[in-house]
């Protein structure tokens, strides 16, 4: 039996290092194009980086010989005594040491130095985690106290969403994430949509599935093993339901990105008791995840004015603080493997909610002190946030030589107009190239209508796309044959569909698809043309569409020569 769970725990490690693609894609996905290259090296890199520098000292500061409760002692035995190595242990902490640095990466997104992020995920990895670490699983003085993080609420989650907020608040906002005044007070937040949904969809799903192994993984009967499951199940999915509803009372629509948000939390919320919460207190876990995740995503934009792309400080840090409160409440001796603790809510009395609060004030502030270091350190020599060119051109480019992430496809009309927006904000000249009008002049001559003839109209009709046969078969009808039609992108003055995003009403981006009609009429009457038009794409609803009315000075048919209402004028017509 020991040698299967011993399979088991190697296989609950393999779960969480796949739980780096699960980050990679959730941070990709909540993102922009022009940055998913850097982020998915970062992501690589995390990993890479903190396994050196694990094998280099992490691994002896959380696991080797205590020293005064503090720290592990330092060793080599990984290469000095290989035979006799604790290879299981070293492989598991590894992939949850990895786990820590990639939190940061979410909140400090699109707008870092990729040299700067490698220095502060080695820091993280070989210094911040492996010390505070020590101190809840490597003998140190919060475990020998009775303080409970089974699977790192506490230990990963909190220190990675502390780090996050502390990095991102040092970093700055991206560029055309607030809007502020001439004394700098921020008067407008603005949304900043990721990219694929779908891809933070399936980052999702993949960490919903590594966190099995990540929770249950140090289970060491099989009745604990079936209750950490359940709770890691409840939890993530009580949070998601409670933060759909939520969303879409507040919002008018369930928020797609914010459920996603949700589940994570959810997750993060129950890791620290995962062992010794039966069903009902992961239920209430998951209840307050689902809104408590909605709450700090909401606190960082529209209090704090911190930029967090992913949710990484409202999922990780507020809910690893949650989780690991929640085990003083929540913890009881009905589960299978605890017969020691209970929490305030089961008759434990407030002791173990004290040790907990304890736990997570003081590695709260040993994470805040040291990373804080490190940042301003790397902000001082050789800078923390990318040149305001890189940013806006995004990191694939400048960073990593990557015209796209996606070679396939052209950037969207969208991404471009964006691009030209924020340069022009931040005074960085995006132009590249001269534009065609200037690169290939034209002359336009004209020649007046002949006296007497019919006047010519042009009229441009913009309607819904469903609307177009029975435009084209109502002036095909009044005998307006010619017709040129281009799909194109707008709104009018109700400015669209009012739309959220993870919170923040979206009012830049707000491009309806329409289709334009433009027909230019000499024989038939114009009054007869609008009527028409009308009659066809009326519905009484907002976006029906416009009609735009113009004179036509002349036109010329290329091919005859002809000009004015001869060059309207069909062969038969002409006859």
């Amino acid at each position: 039996m020991e040698e299967l769970y011993g399979v088991w725990f190697l296989i609950g490690a393999a779960l969480v290092f796949f739980m780096q693609c699960g980050f990679a894609m959730v941070e990709t996905g909540f993102t922009r194009a022009k940055n998913a290259g850097n982020i998915i090296m970062k992501n690589l890199m995390d990993f890479c980086i903190g396994t050196v520098v694990f094998i280099l000292i992490g691994f002896g500061l959380l696991l080797g010989e205590d020293v005064a409760g503090f720290l592990g002692k330092p060793g080599f035995d990984i290469i000095t005594n290989y035979q006799n190595f604790d290879w299981s242990n070293f492989v598991f902490n590894l992939v949850f040491c990895a786990t820590t640095a990639t939190i940061v990466s979410g909140a400090m997104a699109e707008r870092t130095k990729f040299i700067s992020y490698c220095i502060y995920s080695a820091v993280i990895s070989g210094l911040i985690y492996p010390i505070e670490a020590h101190w809840i699983w490597g003998g140190g003085w919060l475990a020998e106290w009775g303080f409970h993080d089974f699977a790192g609420s506490c230990a990963i989650h909190m220190v990675g969403g502390v780090s996050a907020l502390i990095g991102a608040k040092i970093l700055g906002p991206r560029i055309g994430k607030f809007d502020t005044d001439k004394n700098g007070k921020v008067t407008k937040v603005h949304a900043i949509p990721g990219h694929s949904l779908t891809l933070g969809a399936l980052g999702c799903f993949i960490l919903w599935f590594g966190w099995y192994g990540f929770n249950g993984a140090a289970a060491t009967s099989l009745g604990q093993l079936g209750s950490i499951f359940v709770t890691t199940t409840i939890a993530p999915a009580v949070a998601t339901f409670v933060c759909m509803i939520f969303t879409w009372l507040k919002y008018g629509k369930p928020d797609v990105s914010m459920c996603l948000n949700a589940s994570l939390a959810g997750l993060v919320g129950i890791t620290a008791g995962c062992d010794v919460l039966d069903a009902g207190g992961a239920v209430i876990v998951g209840v307050v995840s689902g809104l408590l995740v909605v709450f700090g995503v909401w606190l960082l934009d529209h209090k704090l004015h911190i930029d967090d792309p992913v949710g990484a400080v409202a999922v990780h840090m507020m809910n690893g603080i949650w989780g690991t409160l929640a085990v003083g409440l929540l913890a009881t001796t009905s589960v299978p493997g605890n017969d020691s603790f209970s929490g305030l809510f089961y008759g434990g009395g407030l002791d173990l909610l004290i040790k907990q609060f304890t736990g997570v004030v003081t590695v709260a502030a040993w994470t805040a002190v040291t990373i804080t270091i490190t940042f301003l350190v790397i902000k001082a020599t050789i800078g923390l946030r990318a040149s305001k060119e890189e940013e806006i051109i995004g990191l694939d480019a400048t960073e990593h030589n990557l015209p796209s992430s996606y070679a396939d496809f052209m950037p969207s009309a969208a991404s471009v107009s964006e691009i030209k927006t924020q340069g022009a904000q931040a005074g960085v000249d995006t132009s590249g190239v001269v534009p065609v009008s200037e690169a290939v002049p034209v002359s336009i001559q004209t020649k007046a209508t002949s006296d007497g003839s019919p006047k010519l109209t042009k009229l441009s009709i913009i309607c819904k796309p469903e609307k177009l046969e029975a435009l084209q078969a109502a002036l095909n009808a009044i005998d307006v044959r010619g017709i040129t039609i281009t799909n194109v992108m707008g709104y009018g003055t109700q400015k669209g569909q009012k739309k959220y995003y993870r919170g923040v009403e979206s009012d830049d981006v707000q491009l309806l698809p329409k289709v334009k009609a433009e027909v230019v009429v000499s024989a038939v009457p114009v009054e007869k043309v609008v009527n028409t038009v009308k009659r066809a794409l009326y519905t009484g609803n907002i976006g029906d569409g416009k009609i735009f009315i113009f004179d036509v000075e002349n036109v010329v048919k290329v091919r005859t020569g002809e000009v004015g209402f001869d060059a309207l004028q069909g062969e038969d017509d002409i006859k």
